[in-house]
């Protein structure tokens, strides 16, 4: 892990889920949460002011999916480490979000220690992938 905060926002249209990881970020160590976005479009547009280190994003969000806003943030900021945080486990899903560019793809049963985990590294330039996503993409 570096030295300095990893500075995350979460995107995802649930406020549960957006709070419920919120909740987990705030709790740890050497991670400051910058924002939280409902969906989408207000996703790139925030990231744009923002400039979070790593975003948590969800693949189903109005305005614009997760995979679009994801190749929008990144075509502007590709220093943004993006992990897909979503309940999809098919391969399209998995395999559309790496061409996007996300470094990581969780599933929302992901537990507080994997999303930490995947966090810190992503956050130090590391690709990371829940058990049963690695598992499809070998």
């Amino acid at each position: 892990m570096t030295e300095e905060e990893i500075r995350v926002m979460v995107v995802d249209d649930h406020p549960m889920s957006r709070e419920g990881l919120s909740t987990i970020l705030l709790s740890a160590d050497g991670i400051r949460l910058v924002g939280d976005a409902p969906d989408g479009r207000t996703a790139v547009e925030m990231a744009a002011d923002l400039q979070p280190d790593l975003i948590l994003m969800d693949l189903n969000l109005p305005d614009i999916n997760g995979i679009e806003a994801t190749r929008a943030i990144l075509a502007t900021s590709p220093h943004i480490a993006i992990v897909v945080i979503t309940m999809f486990e098919e391969n399209n899903s998995i395999f559309a979000a790496m061409r996007a560019g996300a470094r990581g793809y969780l599933l929302k049963g992901a537990t507080r220690s994997q999303i930490l985990r995947a966090v810190y590294a992503a956050g130090n330039g590391e690709a990371i992938f829940g058990v049963s996503v690695a598992q499809q993409l070998i």
